[in-house]
C-alpha cells in the first residue's frame, strides 16, 4: 500500500484557497452594507423609545429604581410637587447635579415631564 503523501497537502491547499475566496466575497458584501449605513441609507441601528415609561425603563431605572424609590439618584415619587413641568423638562434634557444631560431628547421632554409630575 503506497500512499501519495502530497494528496493531503493539496486538499488542504484547495480548501484554504476556496475559504479565502468565500470570505473575500462576504467581506465585500459587508463593506457595501457599511458604506450605505454610513451614508445614511442603511437601517437605523437604534430604536427610540416611544412613551415616557419606555424611556424611563431604558435610561433612568438604573439610578432612580424600578419603583421610583431612588438609589444612586433621588426618588421620583412626588417630584411633581417639588418641580414644575417646565423645570422637569429642562432637567431631563440638560441634567442636574450628577445626572448626565442628553438622556431624553428635547422633543420627548414635555411628555416625560408630564409623566414624571404624575408619579405618586
Amino acid at each position: 500500500m503506497n500512499r501519495n503523501p502530497v494528496i493531503p497537502f493539496v486538499l488542504i491547499m484547495v480548501f484554504g484557497i476556496g475559504l479565502m475566496f468565500l470570505l473575500s466575497f462576504k467581506g465585500l458584501g459587508d463593506a457595501k452594507e457599511l458604506a450605505a449605513e454610513k451614508e445614511g441609507g442603511g437601517e437605523p441601528t437604534e430604536e427610540v423609545a416611544a412613551n415616557p415609561e419606555d424611556i424611563y425603563k431604558s435610561s433612568c431605572i438604573t439610578c432612580h429604581g424600578d419603583q421610583y424609590q431612588g438609589g444612586m439618584g433621588p426618588k421620583l415619587v412626588g417630584v411633581g410637587d417639588k418641580y414644575s413641568q417646565e423645570e422637569l423638562a429642562d432637567i431631563v434634557v440638560n441634567g442636574i447635579g450628577s445626572m448626565p444631560a442628553g438622556l431624553v431628547k428635547p422633543d420627548q421632554a414635555a411628555g416625560m415631564a408630564e409623566w414624571l409630575s404624575n408619579i405618586k
